[in-house]
Parts: C-alpha cells; sequence; structure tokens
C-alpha cells in the first residue's frame, strides 16, 4: 500500500460564496463519503502550510496577489462574473495553493508517495495577472513552479482532466521546456482555448499537448487517450513529478458539463497514471482539486482516486 497523503484544511469552507456550484458543500461531501470509508484509516493527513506571498508570485504578478487581498478585505464579492469571493477567501487561497507546496515537500522527501489535496478555490483558470472561472490562484501552476525554481527538479509533467481546458495553467507554461501540460477537455466549450493546435512556443514548442474531446465522450475516449497518448507522453519527457489537475466534472451526472465519464472511469485512469509514474518518477504524483458539481458523484470519484492513489 502507497503512502498516500489527503491533504485538507477547514479554512477551505470559509471561502464562502453561497448557491454557487463552487461551493463549500463540496468539500463537505468528499469529507463525508471518505470519513465513512474503508480507506480512510489509511491516508495520512498532513496540514498544509499556508503559501507565502513570494511563493504565489512564482506564477501571478504580485500587484495581482495584492489586489485579491484587498478586494476580501474590502467586502467586494466578485473578481469577475464567475468568480465569487469573500471575507476569507484570500486566506483559502494561500492555503490552497500551500497544499500543492506541502504535497511537494512531502513527496520529494520521501514522507509520501503521492498526495491528493482536497482544496477549493480552485485554481487551473487563473491567469498571471487575472482572476478567472471560480479561480484565484493557480494552485498546481504554482505548485510545479514552486518544484522547479526551489526544489531544483529540472522537470514536471501536468495533466488536467478537469473538463473545462486549464487556460492558466496552459498559458503558464507555454514556452517552458521544463514543465510540460497536457489536458483532455472539452471541445468547444468554455473557456474556448485548447485546440489541438496549441503546442507552446518558443523554448516550450512541443511541450503542450491538447485532447479536444467532443461533447458525450465516454470512459472508452478518455481511457484511450490516457492509454495511448498521454502515457507514451510522459515517458518521452521523463518527468521528476507528475502533477495532475484533477477536475470530476467530466462525470456524466455534472451539471455543467456534456461529458459520459464514470465514477469508475476516474480510478482507472488514476490507476494507469500511478503505474507510470512509478516506472518513471518513483511514484511521485500530486493531485490537487479542480471542479466537480454534482456532490454525490464528486464524492464517489475522490473515493475511486485516492482507493487508487493507495494501491
Amino acid at each position: 500500500m502507497n503512502k498516500t497523503g489527503y491533504i485538507y484544511d477547514p479554512i477551505y469552507l470559509e471561502h464562502e460564496t453561497g448557491s454557487h456550484p463552487e461551493n463549500a458543500g463540496r468539500l463537505e461531501a468528499i469529507n463525508r463519503r471518505l470519513q465513512g470509508s474503508d480507506i480512510f484509516p489509511h491516508l495520512q493527513q498532513p496540514a498544509p502550510r499556508k503559501a507565502t506571498v513570494e511563493e504565489i508570485a512564482l506564477n501571478h504578478e504580485a500587484g495581482y496577489v495584492q489586489q485579491v487581498s484587498e478586494a476580501c478585505a474590502n467586502g467586494v464579492s466578485n473578481l469577475d462574473g464567475d468568480t465569487v469571493i469573500s471575507a476569507n477567501s484570500y486566506e483559502a487561497a494561500l492555503m490552497s495553493a500551500g497544499a500543492g507546496l506541502t504535497g511537494v515537500d512531502l513527496i520529494l522527501d520521501g514522507t509520501l508517495d503521492n498526495a491528493f489535496c482536497a482544496v477549493r478555490p480552485p485554481g487551473h483558470h487563473a491567469e498571471n495577472s487575472m482572476a478567472m472561472g471560480f479561480c484565484l490562484f493557480n494552485n498546481v501552476a504554482i505548485a510545479a513552479r514552486y518544484a522547479i525554481e526551489k526544489k531544483d527538479l529540472n522537470r514536471v509533467f501536468v495533466f488536467d482532466w478537469d473538463v473545462h481546458h486549464g487556460n492558466g495553467t496552459q498559458h503558464s507554461f507555454y514556452s517552458d521546456a521544463n514543465i510540460y501540460y497536457s489536458s483532455c477537455h472539452q471541445y468547444p466549450f468554455y473557456p474556448g482555448t485548447g485546440a489541438k493546435e496549441e503546442t507552446g512556443t518558443g523554448d516550450g514548442l512541443g511541450a503542450t499537448l491538447n485532447f479536444p474531446l467532443r461533447e458525450y465522450s465516454t470512459d472508452d475516449d478518455y481511457l484511450a487517450l490516457v492509454k495511448d497518448k498521454l502515457i507514451p507522453a510522459m515517458f518521452r519527457f521523463k518527468p521528476e513529478l507528475i502533477i495532475l489537475s484533477a477536475g470530476f466534472d467530466a462525470h456524466r451526472d455534472d451539471p455543467l458539463a456534456g461529458m459520459q465519464v464514470s465514477t469508475e472511469c476516474y480510478g482507472t485512469m488514476t490507476e494507469l497514471i500511478r503505474s507510470a509514474a512509478q516506472e518513471i518518477c518513483q511514484g511521485r504524483l500530486l493531485s490537487m482539486l479542480e471542479g466537480g458539481y454534482d456532490t454525490h458523484a464528486l464524492a464517489d470519484s475522490v473515493h475511486a482516486h485516492l482507493k487508487n492513489l493507495l494501491s
């Protein structure tokens, strides 16, 4: 059994969004499902630390970080039409990014083999100087930058299976040869990026790999691309760490998208990627929550994900 971390903090519930689809009930459902399961006693539960402003600035302009801080302090309710905030959202966002940094540290020092960070606000739409799509700071991008710039890794592979393309993450690394970004997503769909032709630029040319999928894509579509295209790309790149942007909104029960992925498929994708990570990078695999808006489907899918991380 792997040493698998479940990284969570109650501060994430204090990012109050009311009846917004991205609300605290998502994490409450995950916690209920896990705490009533047979895998829960086997999960290690390290406390996340708060990311510093300097660590957030590895991927975001300092002025934008200050803007988010001031907006929360001053009672602003929205950063854009989709992205709701409240008084404690800035602190929750620092702790969300910090969960990824905690995971990187514990995986690289051997305390954990892999980890899942149950965080909110999510991150993959957040741009360098702009909130977008429910996201304040790009948790995965910050973790990848931290691994390269502070932990002296040379190659990090990011795979995003959220139903929406991670525009912010792609833009963060589009000209970077050290961080490979791949995404499978419903297309055309929000946010409009993620065409097959988007493959990077400059030093990063060839280090972006998009799998735009038609609406109503199935388990077979997802598993075929993971087996036949994604994992071979991982082996070619030879990363020292793999990071997942783990959104579960391609689930067939999700209200915000139009895919037909099952709970079991998330478990199988996890198993395939975990097995590849064991061959490529000593099993070093960090997963961070992105979307997933049917709470039952989300909780069951996270359970399947963690069960296969533990295997």
